[in-house]
């Protein structure tokens, strides 16, 4: 079941307690004057929650009688924001993953649970144009989501940049890369590993403020691997790396 308040009045309510984590609201389209709508639109952009106009049809899908023309989507897991993560300290060099437009819940899942079993500290993904987390994306993780950095941001193209000023090195996955994915070293810097979406891959304002484009070489003549397998592959030569340059045995 999705985590999710209905409802006017209780949208309301949740917006000025302030405690849940509202990743997005969703309005029935054509209640513009209604002066309840318009002040839960007000309180989603004080707290920069992505708010949409949605036909009456979406919200077939939830059952609810009493549901108002009004549905917040609530995270079970609390986010961390930038700049708090950026400000934590770290002995040796910090790893993430950024998502661009993963809509599959399940993939958002298991990429963060693949995250977590190889160190890695953080998952950036976008307020809008992702899957949001929720009850799906927490089991399909295994429940890894409690236990890595969690950061919504509101533009991806913003927090690569603040990325970039705080010395991270960006590395974006490409079908068309020249370059192969273990083709990187991992070992000596702060480093992000973006995954693109599954349709359409990693955006090309993305790519283009990228450091590096690496891709996952192929021997049939096939479109490309699942993006959460494609996932466990890159991050994972990094663990790999880690390894034989550190002399560890796990």
């Amino acid at each position: 079941m999705e985590n999710y308040v209905f409802g006017r009045n209780n949208v309301i309510e949740l917006l000025k307690e302030g405690s849940r984590n509202v990743t997005k609201i969703i309005l029935m389209k054509g209640q513009h004057s209604n002066p309840k709508i318009n002040q839960i639109i007000e309180l989603a952009k004080s707290r920069s929650i992505v708010f949409q106009f949605q036909p009456k049809e979406k919200f077939n899908q939830f059952a609810l009688e009493a549901h108002q023309g009004v549905v917040a989507y609530v995270s079970p897991v609390n986010y961390v924001d930038l700049e708090e993560f950026l400000e934590k300290p770290k002995d040796g060099f910090k790893k993430v993953v950024i998502l661009d437009g993963i809509e599959d819940p399940h993939n958002f899942g298991s990429i963060i649970r693949t995250a977590v079993c190889a160190g890695f500290d953080g998952i950036i993904f976008p307020a809008r144009r992702n899957a949001v987390i929720n009850s799906t994306v927490e089991k399909s993780s295994a429940g890894a989501v409690n236990h890595i950095d969690l950061i919504m941001v509101n533009s991806l193209s913003s927090a690569i940049n603040r990325l970039k000023d705080s010395d991270f090195w960006i590395i974006a996955t490409d079908i068309h890369a020249k370059d192969n994915y273990y083709d990187i070293n991992y070992c000596d810097m702060n480093f992000a590993i973006i995954m693109g979406s599954e349709n359409t891959g990693v955006s090309s304002a993305i790519l283009k403020n990228s450091d590096f484009k690496v891709k996952i070489p192929m021997l049939k003549d096939f479109n490309s691997l699942n993006v959460a397998n494609a996932a466990a592959i890159v991050i994972y030569e990094s663990v790999k790396q880690t390894i034989q340059n550190s002399g560890i045995s796990v």
